[in-house]
């Protein structure tokens, strides 16, 4: 599929900011026989100081800009158009459970595709005993890597509900579990803690989400802005598989890749610091239309 990608991030503040240092990871990425990013840009308002585009640890395109002047808003708009290949589900050549920590000792390497990274508690991801006794409900003798992995986002695509009103973007996954409610975030972050507390290497995937359904099918939750979805390590002959737990489908040619990490604090779409007082709004505006 060929998309067309539009995203406006707008922020505006009580009183004048000045001395705005922000990090902008919003652009999706080229990956081999998955998507390939075709062109892109991105505009920023007011004018900027100094702006410098890099490559973070996990391969992101991110872009570091600086205001010194005050304004009163800042306005990001990303255009960008992507080809994304089908990902149809293949046979389960996962390992069962119990023999993953075999698989996962193998791998030496602790580059950026390296499970190791994503084995272990986050900065936004602690140990939650609630989060983990509910994983291991579903984790049967016998089953394998992927059909646990499945379960559980079934299981929290049933347990919760979307409600956009329910958390914050630092709602934590221990309060999002209690609540059973919240956004794609919140479902992602409780199905990589429950993961992880079986030794299930998983971590965070950041992207967006096609607006317009195909005929005859209802839209999908969390079209409107970023979206978020899990990645699953399933031992050493399998590797990933990228499941979205908030729609309950494994993730496939509606799903256009922007980031991985941890978690979300390591692909936060903008991060940053600058002077000023009051509150401030923010706005956030995708649209993904499909080329004919």
């Amino acid at each position: 599929m060929l998309y067309d990608l539009s995203l406006h991030m707008g922020y505006a503040y009580d009183a004048p900011a000045s001395g705005a240092r922000h990090v902008i990871r919003v652009m999706p990425l080229s990956l081999p026989d998955r998507q390939r990013l075709v062109a892109g840009s991105l505009s920023i308002s007011p004018a900027v100081d100094e702006r410098t585009a890099f490559l973070d640890f996990f391969g992101q395109q991110a872009t570091s800009i600086l205001v010194r002047a005050p304004h009163d808003r800042l306005d990001i708009r990303m255009q960008a158009r992507v080809m994304v290949e089908s990902q149809p589900m293949t046979a389960d050549l996962s390992p069962e459970l119990a023999k993953l920590p075999e698989e996962l000792a193998a791998v030496w390497s602790v580059d950026a595709a390296s499970p190791h990274h994503l084995a272990a508690p986050s900065p936004r991801l602690p140990r939650e005993p609630e989060i983990a006794a509910y994983a291991r409900e579903l984790a049967g003798p016998g089953q394998t890597v992927r059909e646990i992995a499945m379960a559980l986002s079934a299981r929290i695509h049933r347990d919760f509900t979307y409600d956009p009103e329910a958390t914050t973007v630092d709602t934590t996954p221990g309060e999002a579990f209690r609540l059973k409610r919240g956004v794609c975030q919140d479902f992602a972050h409780v199905m990589i803690v429950a993961l992880r507390s079986l030794g299930i290497p998983a971590g965070y995937v950041s992207g967006f989400l096609r607006t317009i359904p195909p005929p005859g099918k209802e839209r999908l939750e969390g079209a409107d802005a970023m979206h978020a979805w899990v990645r699953v390590w399933c031992g050493g002959t399998m590797g990933y598989v990228e499941l979205d737990p908030t729609n309950d489908m494994p993730a496939g040619s509606d799903h256009i890749v922007v980031g991985y990490g941890r978690d979300y604090s390591d692909i936060a779409p903008v991060i940053g610091i600058l002077k000023g007082y009051g509150n401030q709004k923010t706005i956030q505006a995708v649209d993904v239309v499909p080329v004919s």
